[in-house]
């Protein structure tokens, strides 16, 4: 988790776990991360190494390709190989960039 936290912080973004507390949302650009399965490889019928999946969810309220490439930069540089999403949330009237990639639990 630690490694994941320096990953996040290196973007230099607001962040955090799963969602910003009622009435305490930055404003846009801002990150919300989930760890919301494992991917474990397994030996001898035991976890032998562990593997979280990762995502990170950047919102912005307009496409801003800028803070993606931010993003996509750290993600570089740290050697991580990620897949990319893209939503628009009506609702919330942001978009949503979705990283989604493994990391050593």
């Amino acid at each position: 988790m630690d490694k994941l936290l320096e990953i996040i912080q290196a973007t230099g973004i607001p962040f955090a776990y799963d969602h910003f507390a009622e009435g305490e949302s930055p404003e846009p650009p801002f990150i919300c991360y989930l760890l919301p399965a494992s991917d474990n490889f397994a030996a001898d019928g035991a976890v032998y190494f562990k593997v979280n999946e990762v995502h990170i969810e950047l919102y912005t309220d307009f496409k801003d390709l800028s803070v993606e490439q931010k993003v996509e930069a750290v993600l570089d540089e740290y050697g991580i190989f990620y897949e990319k999403s893209e939503t628009w949330i009506p609702s919330e009237k942001l978009y949503e960039v979705l990283f989604t990639f493994e990391m050593e639990a």
